[in-house]
């Protein structure tokens, strides 16, 4: 059998999606060992259940388990998927009203800008913690992960442990394929993409089919298009020539040019503090769930396409190919970023592994864009790692939209709110720890009360 560990199982749409589409294959039948592990025992306690219903509709022959000692799982596993949230949702929360009380405007919050730099702060600990006992336990399994901030986390683990079968995975890239196939009027199918960048700052470098470029078709719906004015990405491609795989509110907080300005918020209609509305939407779905098992419903999902985690388990346990995005260490991926980030590019993924795609001539304006965003990346990860605070003002110092909006000293002073506020969820050295080195990190069990399924 196959050993998949959930970590962060409690976020249970995604583990439902994920078991849903892993116990309806035929040929996993009798070839699965699901490990559920969350620190909320009540979360837990429902992803449970929601895998023993799925199991038994589905009559799959898989064994399914709970975990309530992670690093127990970890022996003998083939994946384990991380969904994480350090802090959970009340942690992003001050990452949203404390800014809001300087005049800082933010979206999402979970990338870059200063609600991304104290999630990575957040995360960075937990999975490195999390490859670290990997490394020990379980050095040739595939760690899949879905936890933001990605480019930061992904950075983070290749630089602090020798573990190295970390991908990351995201919605984003397959979902503007498939909305600019509807744009354009084709099938997805039919067209031939080419997508790269870093993990949220991604564009389409080959959009074509039938040997010709469909971007003049996209123009030409644009122009015929009286929202398309009023939309960030659309902005962006008409600037930078490539479309952003990000959603509007996603991409306005990555620059300098849209949050900080009133007649700009109004034109693209960019809504702030949206991360806080979503995060609603998941606590309702999580409660749905919930009434959906005690009524006795069905509870299987059956969608056009597979789940990200999904889509890789089957590949490499069938042997059978295909591409999927990921984010995975750059090592000449894309020769005008640093080496040591990640970046998010296609893959061939079966039965070998995992073979990445490289992008040999990526457009120079994309380059410099991303490495502002990677700058207040590396400067949060070495923060985290490192655990020195003058990082932590520095990456904010250095994040598009704080600066736009922000003097120095009003930045310093948020960052100390910000620290202050979190207190122990930080890295040694940054929240109200002693110093700390690269070398010296709180062992697993200590850092477990920091994970939380959303």
């Amino acid at each position: 059998m196959s050993k998949i560990v959930f970590i962060g199982a409690g976020n249970v749409e995604l583990t439902r999606r994920i078991l849903s589409d892993l116990f309806a294959a035929p040929e996993l039948q009798r070839r699965l060992h699901i490990v559920l592990d969350d620190i909320d025992s009540d979360r837990l306690a429902t992803a449970e259940a929601i895998a023993r219903r799925l199991e038994n509709e589905t009559r799959s022959g898989s064994t399914i388990e709970v975990s309530y000692d992670r690093r127990r799982a970890f022996d003998g596993a083939d994946f384990v998927i991380c969904q994480l949230e350090a802090g959970g949702y009340q942690a992003a929360l001050r990452d949203f009203e404390i800014p809001h009380r300087y005049g800082l405007r933010q979206t999402i919050g979970d990338t870059i800008g200063i609600g991304g730099i104290f999630r990575g702060l957040r995360t960075i600990p937990v999975l490195v913690d999390i490859a670290q006992d990997m490394a020990e336990a379980c050095p040739q399994a595939w760690c899949l992960s879905y936890t933001d901030p990605m480019a930061m986390t992904t950075w983070a683990v290749r630089a602090a442990t020798p573990f190295r079968r970390l991908a990351g995975l995201c919605h984003a890239v397959r979902d503007t394929h498939a909305m600019l196939a509807e744009a354009v009027g084709r099938e997805l199918s039919d067209i031939s993409f080419l997508t790269a960048g870093v993990n949220h700052q991604s564009f389409v470098l080959r959009f074509e089919a039938d040997g010709r470029s469909l971007y003049p078709d996209l123009d030409a719906r644009l122009a015929d298009d009286p929202q398309a004015a009023h939309n960030v990405r659309a902005e962006l491609y008409r600037r930078l020539g490539y479309f952003p795989t990000e959603s509007s509110e996603h991409a306005a907080e990555y620059v300098p040019w849209f949050l900080r300005h009133d007649d700009q918020l109004a034109r693209f209609a960019i809504p702030q503090e949206e991360y806080l509305r979503r995060s609603g939407k998941k606590l309702h779905a999580y409660e749905g769930a919930r009434r959906a098992l005690a009524a006795g419903r069905p509870l299987l999902i059956r969608w056009q396409h597979l789940e990200l985690a999904s889509e890789v388990i089957t590949a490499m346990l069938t042997n059978t190919g295909r591409e999927i995005s990921m984010t995975l260490p750059n090592e000449g991926l894309i020769r005008s970023l640093p080496a040591e980030c990640c970046v998010e590019v296609p893959a061939w993924v079966d039965g070998s592994g995992v073979t990445p795609v490289a992008v040999p001539d990526y457009p120079v304006q994309l380059a410099a864009l991303n490495r502002t965003f990677l700058n207040v990346v590396e400067l949060t990860v070495l923060a985290a790692l490192a655990g020195r605070r003058s990082y932590v003002y520095q990456a904010a110092m250095l994040d598009p939209n704080t600066a736009a909006t922000l003097t120095l000293a009003a930045i310093h002073d948020l960052c100390d709110d910000l620290i202050e506020a979190h207190g122990d969820l930080l890295p040694a050295g940054i929240g109200r720890h002693g110093e700390a080195t690269l070398a010296r990190y709180p062992g697993s069990a200590g850092r477990r009360g920091l994970e939380e399924g959303m």
